[in-house]
């Protein structure tokens, strides 16, 4: 006797995350995780705005040309500082953007899936627009991300320079090995990177708010900066050298973007709890320090943040700057990880291998092929620019027009999610506006200096993802001309049956309802597995497979797995206690079918897009190694595909 003849559709589906999710810890328990995730956010998320002192006050004056360096002028500069870390960082990201959560997950990506037209909110011209541009914000994150760890590294070994000036042609080639060093270890997670760079950044914004303090008792007047009417009266006074000036600005609150990006990597409080705690409070002492300094010592703004110890630790503030930049890094890289699943989920790239690196955290992943892209980009910007300086006129562009995006969309969030009023939405949106506009004018002269760097990353990276998402879509109407109701399959072969022969075939398809078009190529015994993913860690044995009786000897198989489960599917199906249900691993063979993408001139793409698609395609991840099939029980039913 033959086994019975099994089919079903397969649903193949993506976990939504819930990154920042800590309910149901006991009360010490809980306290002691809120601490752990809050140090290990202090190593991750603020490592790029807390280095930002390196060099924003001395940029900031170099931006502004022939600005002149006394009291009133840096006092102005401060108060711009201080105001732009209170408004934007605080009160944009912290209080609001932070609220636009996407299951747990942040970041512009997120944000703009939040948009996406569903059966509420009709597709339009002006929808798809908007969704274009949050695309595009996010390519333009990928562009920040490779300049980012260049400029924190180089800024921080360039104190060699001011420790021993002979050190001076190391800085680049010692720059490139911490940085090739840095992308080395993140095979081990964010969560045991952010431990270890946790309390290095502990004593960094110590160290900070110390060296403020000690050049703020010389002259307190620095502390009237805090007044928003210094800036006020800086912007009137010299309207021209202060526009200019907010290019260099901007850098104290460069990382916003990352900030909300790895989100989904500790969650909402631990973020807020250590920048209300400690990163604003010693970053305003320290620029307020530098600021102090400059006042008693115009010729200090050269390099102000070096000069704020004496010289005797000047070494050894080198080589903690140097273990911050490093870590400045580590939110760039987090985030850059966390976009790149999203746009995988989304369906705007293709299948990427995705290492998930905690069991409590589904945002904590780890991405081979991003890291290493991301390590070569910026190691040649290290060597292509040489400076810090240099790779500051290419800094920022892409963060304000990625900041400009976020505003924009969320203006829709507030309507459409949060339901909020249109006066309201719109007067926190026009001051966001304003001052992301502001921040964009001012660096967009930056580009030809070097902001064309990340913007022709950010297009490249545009023009991946749309083509992607364009390929896909045309590879998905083709395969339906041909689709087949499952029911209708059923009663086909109840109706006309098929010879059988011994053994098990299990297909894989992402279309619940419809017959796998490698199922109707070979009709033979069949069993076509459905496999979801939850956004828990772990499923029980117990709870990891059910299986429906289809009737007429027909079986439905759905196998659920948790983020943290390798998804066996074949221990699984072999696990699987049911009566009138018989599975054997040793005795199934598993089909998958694989489209075959062939560039042609029937209507869909450009010939140029076509062929990056087909390419893409080439290189996704396959399936076989996702769901732990073996190698050689598995047969790929190929169908060439015109796109």
């Amino acid at each position: 006797m033959t086994p019975p003849f099994r089919a079903e559709a397969t649903a193949v589906t993506q976990a939504r995350t819930t990154g920042g999710h800590h309910g149901g810890h006991p009360g010490d328990r809980r306290s002691r995780y809120l601490l752990v995730m809050s140090l290990g956010a202090l190593g991750v998320v603020y490592g790029d705005i807390g280095t930002s002192p390196l060099y924003a006050l001395r940029e900031s004056f170099r931006a502004a040309g022939d600005l002149a360096v006394n009291q009133d002028t840096v006092l102005g500069v401060l108060s711009l500082m201080v105001w732009a870390m209170v408004l934007v960082v605080t009160v944009k990201y912290l209080v609001f953007v932070m609220r636009a959560d996407n299951h747990g997950e942040g970041g512009i990506l997120a944000l703009t899936a939040l948009v996406l037209p569903t059966g509420e909110r009709r597709s339009s011209p002006a929808r798809w627009a908007l969704i274009l541009v949050g695309l595009f914000g996010t390519a333009l994150l990928y562009g920040d991300g490779i300049i980012t760890p260049a400029i924190s590294v180089l800024s921080a070994v360039e104190g060699l320079e001011v420790a021993t000036p002979a050190l001076a042609e190391w800085v680049v080639p010692l720059a490139a090995v911490i940085l090739v060093g840095l992308f080395s270890i993140q095979h081990h997670g964010t969560a045991r990177v952010g431990a270890v760079f946790g309390p290095v950044m502990v004593l960094w914004f110590g160290v900070l708010a110390v060296l403020g303090v000690t050049r703020i008792v010389e002259h307190p007047v620095v502390l009237s900066a805090v007044n928003p009417a210094r800036a006020v009266s800086f912007v009137t006074t010299h309207p021209r050298l202060s526009f200019l000036a907010l290019g260099a600005i901007f850098l104290v609150v460069t990382g916003s973007e990352a900030l909300y990006a790895d989100m989904g990597h500790f969650g909402k409080r631990p973020i807020r709890i250590g920048w209300f705690t400690l990163v604003l409070p010693s970053l305003v002492l320290n620029y307020f320090g530098q600021g102090a300094l400059v006042i008693g010592d115009p010729s200090a703004i050269d390099n102000p943040f070096y000069k704020l110890p004496p010289d005797w630790a000047v070494g050894p503030l080198v080589v903690l700057a140097t273990m911050a930049t490093v870590i400045a890094s580590q939110a760039l890289i987090s985030g850059a990880y966390s976009l790149t699943m999203q746009a995988a989920q989304l369906g705007y790239l293709p299948r990427v291998k995705i290492d998930h690196t905690s069991p409590r955290e589904f945002g904590q992943i780890y991405i081979p092929a991003v890291n290493w892209g991301l390590m070569a980009a910026c190691v040649a910007l290290v060597v292509a620019f040489g400076s810090s300086s240099n790779l500051a006129a290419a800094y920022g562009v892409a963060v304000t027009s990625t900041m400009l995006i976020t505003t924009a969309v969320l203006y829709v969030v507030m309507r459409e999610r949060w339901h909020w009023s249109r006066p309201l939405a719109l007067s926190l949106t026009a001051l966001f506006a304003v001052i992301d506009l502001a921040f964009f004018a001012a660096n967009i002269l930056k580009v030809p200096e070097g902001g064309w760097v990340p913007l022709a990353v950010g297009l490249a990276v545009f023009v991946l993802m749309t083509t992607w998402k364009r390929g896909r879509e045309i590879i998905s109407a083709r395969l339906r001309r041909g689709e087949l109701p499952i029911e209708r399959f059923i009663a086909s072969i109840v109706a006309h049956p098929q010879k059988r022969v011994p053994g098990t075939a299990v297909y894989l398809f992402p279309e619940p309802g419809a017959t796998p078009p490698a199922l109707l190529s070979n009709l033979r015994h069949h069993g076509v597995v459905a496999v979801k993913v939850t956004p828990i860690p772990r499923v029980t044995r117990a709870r990891r497979a059910t299986v429906h009786d289809l009737g007429e000897d027909f079986w439905q198989v759905v196998l659920t797995f948790g983020f943290m489960d390798r998804p066996d599917v074949p221990a699984t199906l072999g696990a699987i206690v049911t009566k009138g249900f018989g599975f054997d691993p040793l005795d199934a063979t598993y089909f998958l079918g694989k489209e075959t993408i062939i560039a042609s001139a029937r209507p869909g793409m450009a010939m140029w897009r076509e062929r990056l698609f087909a390419l893409l395609h080439r290189n996704a991840t396959s399936p076989v190694q996702y769901f732990s099939l073996p190698h050689s029980s598995v047969m790929e039913v190929g169908v060439q595909l015109d796109i």
